[in-house]
């Protein structure tokens, strides 16, 4: 049996900046920031007036037409998120976070505090970073707390053992180990759950659900808790992350750009009282709803029954069907974005790899629960939310068009129109950049291209994941992959089935682009006629 390399060094992470000493508002647009800004414009205006301009040719103007009325659409959607997030997190929140800390001050306190935890051959530095930030937290609030391990390896238990008894003694603490006889994550959370209904967990009591690799920052618990006093329909939150990433600088810079969207986004949904993901990285629920029946068999055996694939269990995405069970059920939801937690990513091998299979994952986890979720309808949830899914589906879609038309623009018109195309997606992805600057640490130059780059990988990735929603990969789990319970042969009709869908959306989308675009025009009617009946 192999656990983690003890090779790998973790001076980055033993000491956690305070993230009230990170820069906001203004004292981020530093002089160096402000100039890099201008000579990055400076340049796309220079590169624009060098070559031949032909975005606005005879020929090419419907093309660009299409890409700029689309641009319009997206743009709107990402300026509407805009707004509301900073609706949310100015007005809405402040006011909320006022009172929580009003109930907090008074005196009020949980009855007890439940971490429910799940590890699979962690690092032990990791490990005992994430246990030590547990034990500070009851400590600061002074109530008792337990920690319910979903475990399926004596490595990591004897981690924890070991730590609790060497830097908790006199903390009112409790390990309780629930060794896993299935494997998965998903059956080490089944089992926790079942084992906290055998025992005096109230219904009222609260959960938070954490990942081995999460460490919590100083407060975060007691940001959490008096909501659910303040809110006595509020069902469960999750809260902000910020990303440690040992490994490749790209990867890290990718990765705090995702957080940053992220945090703009579930500020915009949380406006409507309900969120799109209740991240398993860091949740609280309300225990009643843990101790559902539907509730623990949803997790265990979420499955999806599929035209192609048939019916298969979902091997990942946890948290997308605690969520789902919220939202079906028109349970109120919240973020908590000055609740902080830090995710700690470990890169080993090869670091574009471990980006698309995080794509597969993550986009997979979201086709395989969206489609449900649209189906519940808007009557089920906010009309928001409820479009905010349907717009998933459609961007994966509509953020494929543009760099078609601009590649066949430039095969069949002139290559002086991909240079065009280039700038102004430089300049577009500044501009939405800019809104990203406001919830990240620090202003990151690389933002624009790293946003176009992400997704238009993620909008491959989809197109790719949705005729192969069975097909699931997670290497954080011991390199779990999920098993088909069909034949040889239905397998390989299965195969390439998917193949032959892919090919001919990915065909019906390039088609369909370019005709409307008037950049080509397709057989008509006539011309079969003519062919098949030769006078």
């Amino acid at each position: 049996m192999t656990h983690p390399s003890k090779s790998i060094r973790f001076d980055k992470v033993s000491n956690l900046d305070d993230p009230t000493d990170w820069p906001t508002g203004w004292k981020k647009w530093t002089p160096t920031i402000l100039l890099q800004i201008a000579l990055y414009i400076t340049i796309c205006i220079i590169v624009l007036f060098s070559f031949p301009n032909r975005l606005f040719d005879a020929e090419t103007m419907a093309i660009t037409f299409t890409i700029g009325l689309l641009g319009i659409w997206r743009y709107g959607w990402w300026f509407t998120h805009a707004v509301r997030a900073m609706i949310y997190g100015r007005f809405v929140y402040p006011n909320m976070r006022r009172r929580g800390k009003e109930i907090w001050d008074s005196g009020w306190r949980p009855r007890h505090m439940h971490f429910m935890m799940t590890t699979y051959r962690e690092h032990r530095e990791i490990t005992e970073m994430v246990v030590r930030s547990i034990v500070k937290e009851i400590i600061s609030s002074g109530v008792p707390g337990t920690i319910w391990l979903g475990s399926s390896d004596r490595y990591d238990e004897d981690i924890i053992e070991d730590f609790l008894k060497r830097e908790a003694r006199g903390v009112d603490i409790t390990l309780r180990i629930i060794r896993q006889n299935v494997s998965g994550k998903r059956a080490a959370i089944g089992l926790v759950l079942r084992a906290m209904c055998r025992l005096p967990v109230l219904d009222d009591d609260l959960v938070i659900f954490m990942d081995g690799d999460f460490v919590l920052a100083e407060g975060a618990v007691g940001r959490c808790m008096p909501l659910f006093k303040l809110y006595p329909d509020l069902q469960a939150c999750t809260t902000d992350e910020e990303v440690i990433c040992i490994g490749p600088r790209w990867i890290e810079t990718w990765l705090k750009m995702r957080f940053s969207q992220r945090r703009l986004a579930m500020q915009s949904h949380a406006l409507s009282g309900r969120v799109l993901t209740l991240t398993g990285r860091m949740s609280v629920f309300r225990a009643k709803n843990l101790k559902q029946l539907e509730f623990i068999r949803l997790l265990e055996a979420d499955h999806l029954e599929h035209w192609l694939c048939g019916k298969f269990r979902f091997l990942s995405g946890d948290d997308k069907s605690t969520w789902y069970y919220m939202l079906k059920n028109n349970s109120h939801m919240r973020y908590v974005p000055d609740a902080l937690g830090y995710t700690i990513e470990v890169i080993e091998g090869s670091g574009m790899e471990r980006m698309v299979q995080n794509f597969r994952r993550w986009s997979g986890n979201m086709l395989r629960n969206g489609s449900r979720a649209i189906k519940l309808g808007p009557r089920a949830m906010p009309f928001f939310i409820w479009w905010c899914l349907v717009d998933q589906r459609l961007s994966m879609w509509t953020m494929l068009v543009s760099p078609v038309l601009a590649v066949s623009a430039s095969i069949l018109v002139g290559f002086h129109y991909i240079i065009g195309y280039l700038v102004l997606i430089a300049l577009s992805r500044l501009l939405l950049s800019i809104f990203l600057f406001q919830y990240s640490r620090r202003v990151e130059m690389s933002y624009p291209w790293i946003l176009y780059l992400n997704q238009l990988i993620n909008a491959s990735v989809k197109v790719y994941c949705i005729f192969r929603l069975s097909k699931q990969r997670w290497s954080n789990r011991g390199n779990q992959t999920a098993s088909s319970d069909g034949s040889q042969l239905l397998e390989l009709y299965r195969t390439w089935m998917a193949r032959w869908c892919t090919s001919v959306a990915v065909a019906l989308l390039f088609l369909g682009t370019i005709h409307y675009s008037a950049l080509v025009d397709l057989p008509s009617a006539e011309i079969f006629r003519d062919i098949l009946f030769v006078r």
